[in-house]
């Protein structure tokens, strides 16, 4: 009996004599990256037979051939698939031989399923070579793309993706494009967006009616480019939507940009003919160097270099620019290719829309809703499927991104999860809003849609949510959203899910913290101390939150610790005058309204007699917990900033003033009781302290920018205090720092090296932001995670 087992064992064991075949599914980001030529070509090498064609669920191919060669074929499709792809899995199913010969590219396989689409990429170094080069073909084609760069994302309509199933459906290929596209050893093989001058799509520059006549091609081109040169604001289509874009060095044209777009102060980002130009705008190390000149190419948050050459109304009170470099043929074309007549060198450009509104996609739109922005349209004939703004993000000391705002070159990339969720849709908030569908181990966030303040901002978050479920095939189980009975998105959310679906409402600080947590692979098995500092969120007992810290798993939260509550006088009225929040945190500490101080004198004796008898009668005073309403009052108490025309504004000048105070000695010390909780009770962060110091180094002649730098290191050295004090009392060694706060490069650079110092293991946001741009992330963890058995 043994020795025939034996036998049949060894039978077992020996390969196959004959030829073998094989199916082969690869899943992952693996259409629209050149992965069914790179596997033509493999399996041309190898000399296999079979056939690829893209399927619902990802490529599948099937091999025949001897059994080495298919083997080094299964494994060589994992290990050197394009620099494009991500594969998240490779299967193999065994199939009868039959014998065949030669390998094709099959149709595509029609059906449902899932497969993944990469976000658009950049114009790669050949085309970019092809477009420079007189004698090429697509010499200054401004649409020119191939198997490893150009729109993707922003262009498909249905899976899978196939040229029939994307905008480029409306240009059928001449001769000469259908030969690259069906040649095998050629760089367009099986290039969706493949084009050229005779297929389109085509380029128009248009003006406004009784305007200057009409022009297209090489002639719209040259005339944007002159139209720049003389202050001109230009309208122009990129792959996710519309730009406005004039001469950054033009203070005069820049301005007007401003004054048309009611910007207030917020900063502009511009966009660099090359990385040498960059260089004069803002320091750049090598982990800012290969962001700017990555695949991706985000909007890049450098350290400023005074002077930097360009209009004083393009970046004011900021202490970063926002820089990118060309990532469409259109925008290297504007720039001018050698042999073009001189132009600017730097331009400002920043989202095709009007304060408030979503980015505008559509053609017809563009002329209405930009009509009075800009002077000329710049647009072409190619359809945007989703609207995808830049994306923003900054190199962490550690030389890692710190993603501001994921959309352009990020969505709608998969992000890995810790732990299984059911199908599961999380709207986010009402700010900075992404959305995200997850199922599985599987998550995928929205590109950025905005702040959800009117109709046509909640339509453009309809369109992200239907293309990104057609793209993931996640059909929602749950849905997730914010606590805050007042927020659109969450309005939505309770429409939609009506009584088809339920509806889990996720505490807005208890969302970041698990985001921070899922990106960081936290598998909710321990907790973490989680350090949520934003401007508003809506807490368990109504009061404003913002300066929380919790412990905190998926499964819930508990509130170890809190900045003390203050009035918010007047609600978003104060978010808008941080001085009104300066005389309140004061009126708090116990400290009068003197008028030698910068916030008192700021304000009005009307503004102060109606804001004095509004605090003492608790009129329209929510109580706030917010650490970036601080942030706003200390500001503007240290003379800084007192009306904020954008988000955020105080704080980011706060900390641009304290990046010019050398070393102003130690932080302003906050009170902290009790210490450990007691009674249940959270410990209290107080500031009373913090304002009291600040005021005497007013008093003494310390300035601004000693106030702004003690207060920074006095809120790490608060944090540092805290998590030691939660650990003593808990023993979790982890701490999270999430919220919009921790956009502030200083503070989170000093609170993850204290906290290190400390030997706590520091979990900080690296693939979403810290802001509410990543809020979807944790909502859809805490609300659909499926809990171990």
């Amino acid at each position: 009996m043994d020795t025939v087992r034996s036998a049949a064992l060894a039978t077992a064991a020996r390969p196959p004599a004959g030829p073998v075949r094989r199916r082969v599914t690869v899943r992952g980001v693996v259409q629209g990256v050149g992965f069914r030529p790179f596997v033509h070509a493999l399996a041309a090498e190898l000399g296999l037979a079979g056939q690829v064609a893209n399927g619902p669920t990802g490529v599948v191919t099937e091999v025949e051939g001897p059994l080495p060669a298919v083997e080094d074929f299964c494994r060589r499709l994992a290990t050197q698939a394009p620099p494009l792809a991500e594969i998240t899995s490779v299967s193999h199913e065994p199939q009868p031989v039959r014998g065949a010969t030669g390998f094709a590219i099959l149709a595509s396989q029609p059906g449902e399923g899932r497969t993944l689409v990469p976000p658009d990429i950049a114009t790669c170094d050949a085309c970019l070579a092809e477009l420079a080069a007189p004698g090429d073909r697509r010499h200054r084609h401004p649409f020119i793309s191939c198997t490893h760069c150009g729109p993707r994302f922003t262009i498909v309509t249905a899976l899978p993706y196939d040229r029939a199933t994307t905008t480029m459906a409306a240009f059928p290929m001449c001769p000469r494009c259908a030969a690259e596209y069906t040649d095998p050893a050629d760089r367009r093989f099986h290039a969706q967006p493949l084009a050229c001058r005779s297929c389109g799509p085509r380029l128009t520059l248009s003006h406004p009616p009784g305007g200057a006549p009409q022009r297209e091609g090489d002639q719209a081109l040259a005339h944007a480019r002159r139209l720049l040169t003389t202050g001109a604001v230009l309208a122009v289509k990129g792959l996710g939507g519309y730009h406005l874009v004039c001469d950054a060095a033009d203070q005069a044209a820049v301005t007007e940009l401003r004054r048309r777009k009611a910007r207030g102060g917020k900063p502009f980002a511009v966009m660099a003919a090359d990385l040498e130009t960059a260089a004069t705008l803002g320091r750049i190390g090598p982990a800012e160097h290969d962001l700017l000149t990555g695949r991706r190419r985000p909007i890049v948050l450098l350290r400023r270099r005074t002077p930097d050459g360009l209009a004083a109304a393009v970046c004011p009170g900021s202490p970063d620019m926002g820089v990118m470099l060309p990532y469409t043929p259109v925008h290297r074309l504007l720039f001018g290719l050698p042999g073009d007549p001189p132009g600017p060198r730097v331009l400002v450009v920043t989202s095709g829309n009007r304060s408030g509104e979503p980015l505008v996609i559509d053609d017809r739109e563009a002329r209405d809703r930009l009509a009075g922005l800009a002077d000329a349209w710049l647009w072409h004939d190619r359809a945007i499927r989703v609207s995808c703004d830049d994306s923003v993000v900054r190199a962490g000391a550690d030389g890692r991104p710190m993603p501001i705002r994921r959309s352009r070159g990020y969505a709608p990339g998969r992000i890995e999860l810790p732990v299984p969720v059911r199908p599961v849709l999380a709207v986010g908030g009402d700010l900075k809003n992404t959305l995200c569908l997850a199922e599985g181990r599987s998550a995928w966030l929205s590109a950025h849609i905005g702040d959800m303040g009117d109709l046509d901002t909640l339509k453009a978050f309809e369109r992200a949510e239907r293309h990104l479920r057609m793209l993931t095939g996640v059909t929602p189980a749950v849905l997730a959203a914010d606590r805050h009975p007042g927020y659109r998105s969450a309005q939505w959310a309770r429409r939609r899910a009506a009584d088809r679906h339920p509806l889990a409402l996720v505490q807005h600080h208890h969302a970041h913290v698990a985001a921070a947590m899922a990106e960081n692979g936290c598998d909710g098995t321990a907790p973490v101390i989680g350090v949520a500092f934003d401007g508003t969120g809506y807490g368990d007992d109504g009061a404003v939150w913002g300066g929380e810290v919790l412990l905190a798993d998926y499964a819930g939260y508990r509130r170890l610790a809190q900045l003390r509550y203050v009035p918010l006088p007047g609600g978003d009225a104060a978010v808008r005058n941080p001085c009104r929040m300066a005389l309140s945190h004061l009126r708090a500490a116990g400290l009068p309204w003197d008028g030698d101080l910068p916030c008192v004198a700021a304000c009005t004796a009307d503004e102060l007699r109606v804001l004095g008898r509004q605090l003492e009668r608790g009129i329209g005073c929510a109580p706030t917990s917010s650490m970036g309403r601080l942030f706003d009052a200390v500001s503007s108490l240290a003379g800084v900033c007192h009306r904020s025309q954008y988000e955020a504004q105080a704080a980011v000048e706060l900390e641009a003033a304290a990046l010019t105070a050398g070393d102003p000695g130690p932080g302003y010390a906050f009170g902290l009781r009790p210490t450990p909780p007691a009674g249940g009770q959270p410990m209290l962060l107080d500031p009373a302290p913090v304002l009291r110091a600040a005021v005497d180094d007013l008093r003494a002649g310390a300035g601004a920018a000693v106030v702004a730098a003690r207060f920074h290191r006095g809120v790490a050295a608060a944090v540092r205090a805290v998590c030691r004090a939660a650990r003593r009392e808990t023993g979790v060694g982890t701490a999270a720092l999430s919220g919009g706060v921790f956009g502030n490069a200083l503070l989170d650079q000093a609170c993850a090296a204290a906290l290190a110092e400390d030997g706590f293991t520091v979990l900080r946001h690296r693939v979403v932001p810290a802001g509410d741009g990543g809020l979807a992330l944790g909502q859809a963890v805490v609300a659909a995670r499926i809990a171990a058995p």
